[in-house]
Parts: C-alpha cells; sequence; structure tokens
C-alpha cells in the first residue's frame, strides 16, 4: 500500500477557486499549482471548468510540468431527472479524466440550480432515477479505468443523513467521504467511517467550527455567508476527529486518496500569503497524524 504521505492532495478550492458565481477573487492556476508543489502536495484535483486548460493533453502536461499528479474531480451533475441522461455530460468529462491519467470520478448530484444555499425535495421517481443513473455511470466510468463514487454535499440532492442512507441501500457505488459537507449536512462523519468504511472509496479532508455548521443546519446562515466567515479551519483546528477517520480508513486498509479541501472564499486579493498557510497547516498536521497511525 503507498505510504499515507504520498497520498495527500490538493484541490483548487482551498485557494478559493470555486465554480459557483460570484464566489470571490479567484487566483490564477500558475499561483495555485506552484504553492501546491511547494507546500509538498502530491496531487491536485482538476478543479472548476476552465481553470486548468479544456484540452486533456495540455491539462496533464500543466500538472506534470510542476511535479503534480492528477486525482481527477468534481462533477457536479443532475441525476434525478427522468427526462435528462447524464451519460454524455460525463462520458465527456471521463475523456479529459482518461487522457490526464486521472483516477478519480467524483460526482456530486447537482440540483440544476447555480450555487449550493438551497435545494428542491425529491419524490421517489427522483431517488429511483437517481440511484439508477449513479449506478450506470459507475459501470461507465469503470469501463474507462475510473473509479466513480458520490459526495454527500451541501445544496445537493445527496445533503443529510436519510439521502446517505439512501444512497448505501439503493445503490452499489463508493462514496467520497467529505468531512466537512457530511457534519454541516447533519451526518457524522466519524461514525459513517466506522460503520461504512468498506463504501469509502476517496476523501475530502475538511475540518469545521462546530457553532458554524450548527447555524447552517438550523437555517439561521446560508452555506456560503457560513463559508466567507470561516467556518472551515486547517485540520486539527476544528471540531471534527480527523485522527480517528484517518486511522479508521489506514486500519482497513484504504489506498485512497486524502485531498485537503479547506472551501475558501477571498474578496480580494491577499496582501500577504493568502490560504496557502492554512494549507500548509494541514498538511503538518495529516503528516503528524500518519506517523502515528
Amino acid at each position: 500500500m503507498t505510504e499515507l504521505v504520498d497520498r495527500i492532495a490538493g484541490a483548487p478550492i482551498s485557494w478559493g477557486v470555486c465554480e459557483v458565481p460570484g464566489w470571490g477573487w479567484q487566483f490564477d492556476p500558475e499561483t495555485v499549482l506552484a504553492e501546491m508543489r511547494d507546500a509538498g502536495l502530491a496531487a491536485t484535483e482538476f478543479g472548476p471548468d476552465g481553470f486548468l486548460p479544456e484540452d486533456p493533453a495540455e491539462k496533464a502536461k500543466t500538472l506534470a510540468d510542476v511535479g503534480l499528479r492528477a486525482v481527477g474531480g468534481f462533477v457536479p451533475v443532475v441525476l434525478h431527472d427522468p427526462a435528462y441522461d447524464p451519460a454524455p455530460e460525463v462520458t465527456t468529462a471521463l475523456d479529459g479524466f482518461v487522457a490526464a491519467g486521472a483516477t478519480t470520478l467524483v460526482l456530486a448530484a447537482a440540483t440544476g440550480q447555480d450555487g449550493y444555499d438551497d435545494r428542491p425535495v425529491l419524490d421517489e421517481t427522483g431517488w429511483s432515477t437517481l440511484l439508477a443513473n449513479l449506478d450506470k455511470l459507475a459501470e461507465l466510468a469503470a469501463a474507462r479505468g475510473v473509479l466513480a463514487t458520490i459526495h454527500p454535499h451541501v445544496g445537493t440532492m445527496v445533503e443529510n443523513a436519510e439521502d446517505v442512507e439512501h444512497i448505501l441501500n439503493g445503490s452499489s457505488i463508493g462514496l467520497t467521504v467529505d468531512t466537512g459537507h457530511l457534519l454541516i449536512g447533519g451526518v457524522d462523519p466519524v461514525a459513517l467511517v466506522v460503520k461504512h468504511t468498506g463504501r469509502v472509496r476517496h476523501t475530502h479532508l475538511k475540518d469545521v467550527d462546530a457553532a458554524w455548521a450548527a447555524r447552517v443546519q438550523a437555517g439561521e446562515v446560508s452555506y456560503t455567508d457560513a463559508v466567507r466567515q470561516g467556518m472551515y479551519r486547517p485540520l486539527g483546528a476544528g471540531d471534527i476527529d480527523i485522527t480517528l477517520i484517518v486511522a479508521t480508513l489506514e486500519e482497513a486498509g484504504y489506498d485512497g486518496w486524502y485531498v485537503l479541501e479547506q472551501d475558501t472564499i477571498l474578496p480580494q486579493r491577499p496582501t500577504g500569503e493568502g490560504p496557502v498557510v492554512d494549507v500548509r497547516a494541514s498538511i503538518a498536521h495529516l503528516r503528524e497524524i500518519a506517523g502515528r497511525v
């Protein structure tokens, strides 16, 4: 099994780069990738469309030129609409993944709306459609040598504990465990990992201020505003037991990536070092855990 420290990857959103319109000031890819490399990350997820070159060969070269491997990436797609077939959209994404040597497709059950502050409620038909699409897309990806997972995510059709149970009981697709989004959606990420270790195929590590998460759950503040106010913390500085999650996965033989993903909103270009300071703190914490598990 590859050493844990060699499976620590980054994500552009830790630098404030996000697909949501109006999210905040955006760093250029040259700066983000150079800071990832200099911080000691082994690989990165792709980030939103347009962040890296669209051409797969150019995308792969851009990463290789700075010494980073391609993990894959986050692909939000509508899965619950019986009138919409997500396979062509995902096939296009997979073409880029395969060409760039990426191995992990992180699906999110998009609402069809912009942003993550609201979502519709699914009926029985919607759930049946979503679950069938997940299994179909997992098979589609596997045929291309890519591992497909579903990412429970705030403001998508798979967000809370009931939604996650639907996925676990109604499909065979593996999970991307995003420790932050699970907690904010009302799911205990530690309990989920302990109970369903074998379903975890990819991991996004975040730490969270639980007080802000509770306010989002209660509807007192939007997800976006809570991110803007610093709901996400560097690993070890929030309220999630990252050590137990990592130890549980490693003991079970998990050999997937640990993607450091601390959602960040930047109102303007930072005057100092910027988000890389928190990224370095998270890397140091995870390496310290790696020395003990």
